[in-house]
């Protein structure tokens, strides 16, 4: 077999599973199967998908309306987990779901590289509202801290955390001490030197007024550094 019969059997190949393809994505092209939430569109291929074009996130949103991702179901029903946490889907830059989602789970080489979410991926104004997406944990060190989680946490990761004590009081070598030995009751909003120090409240309060110094309370306000003399202070 030469020449146009051969170029006429390769062609008529192509053409049946171009229309197999077409006729049946689901079967011949898919990289696997879909997620749960959309088993149910897993042959309808060009719900999500343009012809020779692939997915494109226009199509997701004919679905999946903004305003509702993180709340309610493409039916309009309210999620349970909503009342836990505001979405964030709203407050992102781009529109592009196809930049972090794919609803196949097949092989990782079918799989077009995924971005990883980053806080820039929010408008700015939204990213300082860090309550908005996380549940402030519970732990001695958070209870009812008032404080914005951005004092002491950075974007990129939650540890380490980029809290100064030294901006408070520098722990030197002397007072390198876990938390509980001035910080009492797990109350990180309180603390005493008198746990230590051979020093006692009244000697402590008539010194500091014999010297015109009416803060004698809060120790650190003034002794910030241990080995350096008194700084600042109300008198």
């Amino acid at each position: 077999m030469r020449g146009g019969p051969l170029r006429a059997l390769v062609a008529s190949a192509v053409l049946a599973v171009v229309a197999l393809a077409v006729a049946y994505p689901e079967r011949l092209v898919s990289p696997g199967a879909l997620i749960p939430a959309h088993a149910g569109i897993e042959k309808d291929c060009f719900a999500c998908h343009a012809p020779w074009r692939g997915a494109a996130s226009e199509r997701c949103t004919r679905c999946h309306r903004r305003a509702d991702i993180g709340l309610r179901t493409t039916r309009g029903v309210a999620l349970r987990q909503a009342a836990l946490r505001v979405p964030f889907h709203q407050e992102l830059i781009e529109r592009d779901c196809l930049a972090c989602h794919s609803d196949h789970a097949g092989a990782k080489l079918a799989e077009r590289s995924r971005q990883a979410f980053s806080h820039s991926m929010l408008r700015p104004q939204a990213r300082p509202l860090c309550e908005g997406c996380h549940i402030a944990p519970a732990d001695p060190i958070h209870r009812d801290l008032s404080a914005a989680c951005g004092r002491c946490h950075g974007p990129d990761r939650w540890k380490p955390s980029t809290f100064d004590h030294a901006s408070l009081f520098e722990l030197d070598s002397n007072h390198n001490a876990p938390c509980a030995t001035c910080h009492s009751g797990d109350d990180i909003r309180r603390y005493t030197c008198y746990g230590c120090h051979e020093h006692r409240p009244a000697p402590i309060r008539t010194r500091h007024l014999e010297a015109g110094i009416r803060n004698f309370d809060d120790c650190a306000r003034c002794h910030r550094n241990p080995g350096a003399e008194p700084q600042g202070g109300d008198n």
